[in-house]
């Protein structure tokens, strides 16, 4: 793991940042930075917080922001704008809950690479707690999947971060009994947590 140390001129304005390579992703950028840094370098970040280009294009063109609040604030703005097919292209970048990740994502330019790395690992941070051993659980997670997938069309998603595997299981069943337009407005909600959830970590470290 390297630090490097980054500066910016444009527009007469100075940025610094904290830049830490894990496979080439940014972390702990700073709130200023995040305001001042030129669009091409936040977009892959944002793009592992939330695989919308919508929601992106919306998030960077409210900057800059004066603190976290409202950065969250436009955030959640922004993703209830966001249609349902732009939705799903940002379900294809989250892993079955109890399936490995790898950040083998997708293929292609190296910000994709990037990208695909950063949405990986915090994959894994947010699914630890949902992690088990239990065969019995983990074969009830897979079945689950299986049977949502069929009915919906499109992973399950939850905001698992904090969440035991039975809990995450308890929340698949009882949404499996949701027609489809009380589960894409769940859906939409997940997304949005979990959006708020990278967000932080993203510009707090």
């Amino acid at each position: 793991m390297k630090t490097r140390r980054s500066v910016c001129t444009e527009h007469s304005v100075h940025w610094v940042f904290a830049r830490v390579e894990l496979g080439g992703a940014m972390s702990g950028l700073s709130l200023v930075a995040f305001n001042a840094a030129p669009a091409s370098a936040i977009e892959p970040e944002l793009l592992a917080c939330c695989s919308s280009d919508r929601w992106v294009r919306e998030v960077l063109a409210g900057r800059p922001y004066p603190d976290l609040a409202a950065l969250r604030g436009a955030s959640d703005a922004a993703l209830a704008k966001v249609d349902w097919p732009d939705i799903e292209r940002a379900l294809t970048a989250h892993p079955r809950i109890g399936e490995r990740t790898d950040g083998a994502g997708q293929a292609g330019a190296q910000h994709a690479d990037r990208q695909a790395a950063r949405e990986s690992a915090w994959s894994r941070r947010e699914q630890a707690a949902a992690a088990t051993a239990d065969t019995r659980v983990r074969a009830d997670l897979l079945a689950g999947n299986q049977a949502y997938e069929q009915w919906f069309g499109h992973i399950f998603l939850i905001c698992a971060s904090g969440l035991p595997a039975e809990q995450v299981l308890a929340a698949l069943r009882a949404r499996l009994g949701n027609d489809r337009s009380t589960e894409r407005a769940v859906v939409r909600d997940e997304l949005r947590k979990i959006s708020q959830l990278r967000l932080t970590r993203l510009v707090a470290g």
